[in-house]
C-alpha cells in the first residue's frame, strides 16, 4: 500500500520502478526519480494507463479520487484514458481560437494514425520553430509574411527543406481550422516555392561487394552493442528504420521466427510479417535481453519509456564512414537487387518489401502471402550475407530456388 512517506522516500535508482497501491493503481519512479500516480485497467481485452498526476503536485488522496473515478469509468466499459484525452481538448478549444490551441487539438487528432516519429518531428518544429512566432496569436491574425519569417529563419540556416516542412505543417493546421470554422483563410498556401529547396541528390545503395567491409567496421564501431546489434538487424530485415526504431517487444514470436508489424506503424497502413532468418532471430534475443523493461525493442539510450531516436541509424552510418554515400534506406535496394538477382520472384520481394497493399478481400483472412518464399529467401539473404563476410565466393543463384 502507497503511503506520503513511501511516496517522499522514493528514491531514483538509474532505472524506473513500481511500487503497487491497489486496484491497478501504482506509483511510477522514474529512472530520475520523478513520482506520478498511475491506474492500469484492462479494457476491450486490451490493457491502458492512466496518469492521475505527478506527485506531490497531485496529492495522495486526490489520485485516489481519480483512480474510484476511474475504475466507475471501467466499469461502465467506458476508457478513462479516452475520455481524459477528450476533456483536454475540449478545454482548449474553450482556451481560445490561437494557432498553439489550434495546432495541439489537430496533433491530438492525427496522433492515432501516425507514427511515435512523427509526433516527435512534429513536436519539435511546434515548439522551437513555430510557436515562438505565432503560437500566440489568433488565426485570423496571422499572415504570409509571419509564416515566411519562420521560413527564412531556416533557410538562413541553410535548412531550406526544413522550410518547407514547416509550410507544409503550418498548411494543415489551417486547413483544420478552416472545416472548423476557426479560420477564413490558409496564408501558408500561397508561399509554396518562397524557398528555393534543391532537388535531393541520388544515393546509391550499399553494393554487395562493399558489405564484407561495411560489417567488419560495425564490428569495430565503439558504440552501443545494442546500436550495432540494430543496424545488422536493419541490414537482415530490410525494413524501414522506423519500423525497427518503434519496435515493441510484444511484436516479436522467436518461437515462430516471424515479426509482426500491426497496420498504424506501416506506411501502407497495412499489417505486415517480417519472416526472421536464424541469424535474425539472435539479433532480437540479444536486443530483448538489452532492452531489459522498456517495451521497446529499441529504447532510447536516456529513456527507456521512448523508442530510439530515428536518426540513430543515419549517425552510425555517418561515423563508420559512409556519411552522404547511402543511407539506411538503402539497405532495402541492396537486398531487393540481389534476391532479384538470386531468382526470386519479384512479387515475393516487393511483398516483403511492403511495397504493394494485400488485396483487400483476400487480405482480412490471409495475412501471410507468399509465405513460404518469403521465410526462404529471408533465410537465403541472410546466409548470403554471412558467406560474402567469411570470403567465401558467392554463385548467382546459389540460394534461390526457381519458381
Amino acid at each position: 500500500m502507497l503511503s506520503d512517506t513511501k511516496l517522499r522516500n522514493a528514491k531514483a535508482t538509474g532505472s524506473p520502478y513500481k511500487v503497487t497501491h491497489r486496484d491497478g493503481m501504482y506509483a511510477y519512479v522514474s529512472a530520475s526519480g520523478a513520482v506520478s500516480l498511475r491506474y492500469d485497467y484492462r479494457l476491450n481485452g486490451k490493457r491502458e494507463t492512466l496518469t492521475l498526476g505527478k506527485y506531490p503536485d497531485v496529492s495522495l488522496a486526490l489520485a485516489g479520487e481519480r483512480h474510484a473515478e476511474a475504475r466507475s469509468l471501467v466499469s461502465q466499459g467506458k476508457s478513462p484514458a479516452k475520455e481524459k484525452r477528450t476533456d483536454k481538448i475540449t478545454a482548449r478549444i474553450a482556451a481560445g481560437n490561437t494557432f498553439r490551441a489550434i495546432a495541439e487539438v489537430w496533433m491530438e487528432k492525427k496522433r492515432g494514425g501516425r507514427s511515435a516519429s512523427w509526433a516527435e518531428n512534429n513536436r519539435r518544429w511546434l515548439d522551437r520553430d513555430i510557436y515562438p512566432v505565432i503560437g500566440d496569436m489568433p488565426m485570423d491574425e496571422i499572415e504570409a509574411l509571419h509564416v515566411l519569417s519562420i521560413m527564412e529563419k531556416q533557410e538562413a540556416k541553410g535548412h531550406p527543406k526544413s522550410a518547407e516542412y514547416i509550410r507544409g505543417l503550418i498548411v494543415q493546421v489551417f486547413r483544420f481550422a478552416i472545416v472548423g470554422k476557426k479560420a477564413k483563410a490558409n496564408p501558408a498556401s500561397d508561399l509554396r516555392g518562397a524557398v528555393f529547396v534543391p532537388d535531393p541528390k541520388h544515393r546509391e545503395p550499399l553494393a554487395v561487394k562493399e558489405i564484407p567491409v561495411f560489417m567488419e567496421k560495425l564490428d569495430a564501431y565503439p558504440g552501443l552493442l545494442s546500436t550495432k546489434l540494430a543496424t545488422k538487424l536493419l541490414m537482415l530485415t530490410f525494413v524501414r528504420k522506423t519500423e525497427l526504431g518503434e519496435a515493441k517487444k510484444e511484436e516479436f514470436d522467436l518461437d515462430r521466427a516471424e515479426w509482426r508489424i500491426p497496420a498504424e506503424r506501416m506506411k501502407m497502413r497495412d499489417p505486415h510479417i517480417v519472416p526472421l532468418s536464424r541469424q535474425a532471430v539472435e539479433c532480437v534475443r540479444e536486443l530483448l535481453t538489452l532492452a531489459q523493461r522498456s517495451e521497446y525493442l529499441l529504447p532510447h539510450f536516456a529513456n527507456v519509456d521512448k523508442p530510439m531516436s530515428g536518426s540513430t541509424f543515419n549517425s552510425v552510418i555517418d561515423k563508420l564512414g559512409y556519411g552522404g554515400r547511402f543511407t539506411p534506406h538503402g539497405f532495402r535496394a541492396t537486398a531487393s537487387t540481389n534476391l532479384n538477382e538470386q531468382g526470386f520472384r519479384a512479387d515475393v520481394i516487393e511483398r516483403q518489401l511492403a511495397h504493394t497493399e494485400r488485396n483487400r478481400i483476400r487480405g482480412a483472412y490471409n495475412h501471410a502471402d507468399y509465405m513460404s518464399e518469403r521465410r526462404q529467401m529471408m533465410q537465403a539473404w541472410a546466409d548470403y550475407i554471412d558467406v560474402l563476410c567469411a570470403g567465401g565466393k558467392v554463385i548467382a543463384g546459389k540460394f534461390a530456388r526457381a519458381a
